[in-house]
C-alpha cells in the first residue's frame, strides 16, 4: 500500500524564502530520497506563504521509520530550523490508484 504524507507549515519569521527553498532541496536529496520505501517528495507554497510538502512511501511502516528518525537526523537539522514548528500540520493518507 502506497503512502501519502501531508506536511503543512510556516517558515520562521526569520528565514528568508530563496534560501529555505535550498535547505528543503539539500535536506531532500541527503536525506528523504536514500530513505528505504522513498518514492517521491514535492513542495508546494500558497500566496500567504504556507508551505505544503507531499511524500510518497511504499508503506507506512517505512514512512514510520523515516519520521521516527526524522528531528535527530544531521541532515535534517537545517530545514527544521527554518520551520515554525508550532504550525506544522500533518497528515497521511493511503493513496487509491484507479
Amino acid at each position: 500500500m502506497t503512502v501519502v504524507e501531508t506536511i503543512r507549515f510556516k517558515l520562521r519569521p526569520d528565514v528568508d524564502d530563496a534560501a529555505f527553498q535550498d535547505v528543503n532541496r539539500t535536506m531532500e536529496k541527503a536525506y528523504m530520497e536514500p530513505r528505504p520505501g522513498f518514492v517521491s517528495r514535492s513542495t508546494a507554497r500558497s500566496a500567504d506563504g504556507e508551505y505544503l510538502v507531499t511524500v510518497q512511501w511504499r508503506s507506512p511502516e517505512e514512512a514510520e521509520a523515516t519520521i521516527a528518525a526524522f528531528f535527530a537526523a544531521p541532515e535534517t537539522q537545517e530545514f527544521l530550523a527554518a520551520v515554525d514548528l508550532e504550525t506544522v500540520q500533518p497528515g497521511r493518507y493511503e493513496l487509491i490508484e484507479a
